[in-house]
C-alpha cells in the first residue's frame, strides 16, 4: 500500500478524488492501492529546554546559554494532533511507500520530515512536487514523482532556520527578560522579529527627532505649463525674491524642445511580497489577510503556489499559457488579442535561471465562481499581471522643455502615451486609486506644443516649503524593506539582486508583522505603522548590534538559502549562532542599566515555557504587592524617585518618567535591609 500524506485535509480530499482513493475512514481516504491522508500545519515542534534538563526549567542567568548536545522533537500538546498523528503513525507502519504531499517548499518539507520521524518511517519515500492544485498537475505530478533525498537540502535549510529560531529566541528571549523585564513580563527576542521591529523604531526616532528646514522653490507659469527654475531650491528667502526680481519685468523664452520617444514594459508577475505589497496599496489588506486570501485560492485550484520569492515563469510553463488564457472567464475581452497571434516567449517572463523552487503566482485558468470580494480582487491583480506579460510594451514619448528669463533657467518635462500596449488591461479596474498611482498620475501631465525661440509674459512665484521627515512605515513599505534588508530600492533587478539577503522568508514575512503586533510592539493608525513604547524601550535597550540589524539577519537568511543549494554547511551556521550567543549573554551579564515595562495587556501573554514553568496557586501577599515601598531610600541617579523593592530588582519610583536605575537581586540579593541598601545605593 502507498501512504500519500498532503498537508492538510482539503488537499488530501484533491489528490485522493484524482488517485481514486474514494473510500473515506477515520482520518484517511484508501482505494486504488493507496491511502492518503493528511496532517494540518506543525505536527512537531523542537523540545523545551526544560525537557533537555532540568535546570533549564528555571528561567535564570546563570544556566543561559542554553545549547542542548543534540535537538529532539515532539508532538505539540493538542488532541486532535495527537488523534491524527496516531492515524498517520499506524498507516506508515504497515506502508510499502510513503509519498511525501506537504507543502512543496522549505517550511512543508519539514513539517513532513518531522512527522515521518516521529513516525519512525523505515519505508522507501517519494516526494509530489507540484505548484498547482487542478487535476491536471496533480496527475503530472505522480507521473513525475520524485526521490525523497532529492530535497534533504532543503530539509536541512528548514531544520537550521528552526535551531537557530530555538537557539536564538530561547536565549535572548529569557537572557532580556531576567535582566530587564519588569512586572511580569516576557520581553520575546526572535532572529527576524526583532530586526523587523528596529526598522520601525529606528524610522519612528528618525521622524520624532526630525527638524524640518525652510526652503524656496522659484517657479514660473507660461502658456498654462509651470516651470521649475533649474537652479534647484533656494536656502534664504532674500536669494530666492533676488531672483525673483530680476526675472519679473521679463518675458519667458523658449530655448529648447526635446522629445524622446520611448517603452514601457509590462509590469512583473507576482511574487508573494509583491502581491502583498501591492493589495496593501490597493486594498488596504494587511500582509496576513493577503497571504491567507492568496492561500484560498491556490487551495480552490485558481491560481498557483503562493509562497514564492520569484516574479519568473519556467519554460514548460510556455506550452500551456493558451489553454490558461482560455480559461479566464471573464477576461475574454483581453485575452482575445493575445490568442489571436502567436505568443512571444519573452526573457523578461520566462527564464528558468530566476526559478527554483516555484515559477511566479499565476491564474490556472480554471473558472472562478464563487469567492469572496477579498478573493475576486486578489485574484483580478494576479490575472491582469499574467495578461499584461503577453502584451506590447506601451509606447511612450517625454518631452523636456528648456525656458530662459533674464539668463535664470527654466524647466518643464512631461511625458505622452503614443501607444498604450500592456496599459489597456488596467484600464478598466475598479479599485481605488492608491497614493502612488495618483502621484504618477501628476507626472504623467501632457505639454502643449512648444517651439524653440518663441517667447510672451509670464507669471513667477517664489514659494515657500519645508524639509519633511521619512514617511512611517506601511505594511507595503515594511514588507519591501524586510525584503531588501532595509535598503529603500525601486529598480527591480536591483532589488532582485538583494532578496538574497531579505530579512525572513517570503511565507513568515506577514507572521512576524502580526507577532509584533500581539507582543503590542507595535501598533496602526490607518496604514501607518508605529512602535509602542515598550517596543521603542526594547530596541533602545538591546546594545547587540547582531540581533537587531536587518543587514546582518539578512546575511543569516543568504546562508539558509546557500544550505539548500549545498553551498554552505548546515554545521557551520549552527556553530556561527552559538558563538554569537556565548558573546551576547556575556555582554547582557556584565551590563548594569535599564529596565523594561510591558503594557497591561501584554504581561498576561507568556511564552509556554513560562506557563508551564509555575504552577497554579493563590497569590502569595507579598508577590500581590509588587512593589514594596522604602521610602527613606531615594534614588542615587535622578535624586527625586524612592527606591523601590520589585520582584527581580530594586528600582525607582520614577521609572515611568524614564528614570532607569535598577539593582537586579541577581547582582546584590533580595533580602537586603534598608541599611544595607543605602549602603549600597551611596556607592552607585
Amino acid at each position: 500500500m502507498k501512504v500519500c500524506i498532503a498537508e492538510k485535509p482539503s488537499v488530501a480530499r484533491e489528490i485522493a478524488t484524482v488517485l481514486g482513493a474514494t473510500s473515506r475512514h477515520d482520518g484517511y481516504f484508501e482505494g486504488n492501492g493507496y491511502q492518503v491522508t493528511w496532517t494540518f500545519g506543525h505536527f512537531c515542534t523542537l523540545k523545551e529546554p526544560h525537557e533537555y534538563t532540568p535546570d533549564w526549567k528555571r528561567w535564570s542567568l546563570n544556566v543561559l546559554p542554553m545549547i542542548p548536545m543534540r535537538f529532539g522533537i515532539k508532538l505539540i500538546e493538542n488532541d486532535g494532533v495527537k488523534r491524527q498523528f496516531a492515524v498517520i503513525e499506524q498507516l506508515i507502519a504497515k506502508a510499502d511507500e510513503v509519498i511525501n504531499c506537504g507543502d512543496a517548499g522549505q517550511e512543508g518539507e519539514l513539517i513532513q520530515r518531522w512527522v515521518m520521524q516521529k513516525a519512525q518511517c523505515k519505508c522507501p519515500v517519494k516526494r509530489l512536487w507540484i505548484s498547482s492544485l487542478t487535476e491536471e498537475s496533480i496527475r503530472e505530478g505522480f507521473e513525475k514523482l520524485r526521490d525523497q533525498n532529492e530535497f534533504n537540502k532543503l530539509y536541512e535549510a528548514g531544520l537550521s532556520r528552526a535551531i537557530g529560531d530555538w537557539l536564538l529566541g530561547m536565549n535572548a528571549t529569557r537572557l532580556y527578560t531576567v535582566k530587564y523585564g519588569q512586572n511580569r513580563s516576557v520581553l520575546s527576542i526572535g532572529r527576524v522579529q526583532t530586526p523587523t521591529l528596529a526598522l520601525i523604531v529606528n524610522r519612528q526616532l528618525e521622524i520624532e527627532n526630525f527638524v524640518p528646514e525652510p526652503y524656496w522653490e522659484l517657479k514660473t507659469i507660461y502658456r498654462n505649463t509651470t516651470f521649475s527654475a533649474t537652479k534647484g531650491r533656494f536656502s534664504t528667502q532674500e536669494e530666492g525674491e533676488k531672483f525673483l526680481e530680476e526675472i519679473k519685468e521679463s518675458d519667458f523664452e523658449i530655448t529648447d524642445v526635446t522629445t524622446k520617444k520611448g517603452e514601457e514594459a509590462p509590469p512583473r508577475l507576482f511574487d508573494l511580497t509583491a502581491l502583498q505589497v501591492e493589495c496593501n496599496k490597493k486594498f488596504s489588506l494587511s500582509a496576513e489577510d493577503t497571504l491567507k486570501t492568496i492561500q484560498s485560492l491556490y487551495e480552490k485550484k485558481l491560481t498557483t503556489y503562493p509562497r514564492v520569492d520569484t516574479t519568473f515563469l519556467s519554460d514548460d510553463i510556455f506550452p500551456k499559457v493558451p489553454s490558461i488564457l482560455r480559461g479566464l472567464a471573464g477576461y475574454e475581452e483581453l485575452t482575445k488579442p493575445v490568442l489571436a497571434e502567436k505568443i512571444k516567449k519573452s526573457k523578461k517572463v520566462f527564464d528558468n535561471s530566476k526559478v527554483t523552487d516555484h515559477h511566479a503566482i499565476i491564474p490556472t485558468g480554471v473558472r472562478a465562481n464563487n469567492i469572496s470580494e477579498a478573493e475576486r480582487r486578489v485574484y483580478d491583480l494576479v490575472t491582469r499581471r499574467f495578461i499584461a506579460v503577453f502584451y506590447p510594451n506601451c509606447q511612450i514619448s517625454t518631452t523636456t522643455v528648456l525656458g530662459d528669463v533674464n539668463k535664470i533657467g527654466f524647466k518643464a518635462t512631461g511625458k505622452q502615451i503614443l501607444h498604450p500596449g500592456w496599459r489597456v488591461v488596467f484600464d478598466k479596474q475598479t479599485n481605488t486609486q492608491d497614493e502612488d498611482s495618483k502621484e504618477n498620475a501628476d507626472e504623467e501631465n501632457i505639454l502643449p506644443a512648444f517651439e524653440k525661440g518663441e517667447r510672451g509674459p509670464h507669471e513667477p512665484t517664489l514659494n515657500e516649503k519645508w524639509t519633511q521627515p521619512p514617511k512611517y512605515y506601511t505594511e507595503a513599505t515594511l514588507l519591501r524593506a524586510m525584503e531588501t534588508a532595509g535598503k529603500l530600492v525601486e529598480d527591480d533587478e536591483l532589488r532582485d539582486a538583494l532578496k538574497e539577503n531579505g530579512i525572513g522568508r517570503p511565507s513568515t514575512r506577514a507572521a512576524i508583522i502580526e507577532t509584533l503586533f500581539k507582543r503590542n510592539y507595535i501598533r496602526k493608525e490607518r496604514k501607518s505603522l508605529y512602535a509602542t513604547p515598550t517596543g521603542v524601550q526594547l530596541i533602545q535597550t538591546i546594545n547587540e548590534e547582531l540581533l537587531k540589524s536587518a543587514e546582518l539577519t539578512g546575511l543569516w537568511e543568504k546562508k539558509l538559502r546557500q544550505i539548500e543549494r549545498n553551498e554552505y554547511e548546515p554545521r557551520q551556521f549552527i556553530d556561527e549562532l552559538k558563538e554569537m550567543l556565548n558573546q551576547i549573554v556575556v555582554n547582557v551579564k556584565q551590563d548594569r542599566e535599564g529596565s523594561i515595562s510591558l503594557a497591561e495587556q501584554v504581561t498576561v501573554e507568556k511564552e509556554k515555557a513560562a506557563k508551564k514553568k509555575r504552577e497554579p496557586k493563590p497569590k502569595a501577599p507579598k508577590e500581590k504587592a509588587i512593589e514594596k515601598k522604602t521610602p527613606e531610600l531615594i534614588c542615587p541617579a535622578c535624586k527625586e524617585g524612592k527606591i523601590l523593592r520589585g520582584k527581580t530588582a530594586y528600582g525607582c519610583s520614577n521609572w515611568k518618567a524614564g528614570c532607569a536605575f535598577r539593582l537586579s537581586f541577581d547582582e546584590v540579593g533580595d533580602k537586603l535591609t534598608d541599611e544595607e541598601l543605602q549602603a549600597i545605593l551611596e556607592k552607585q
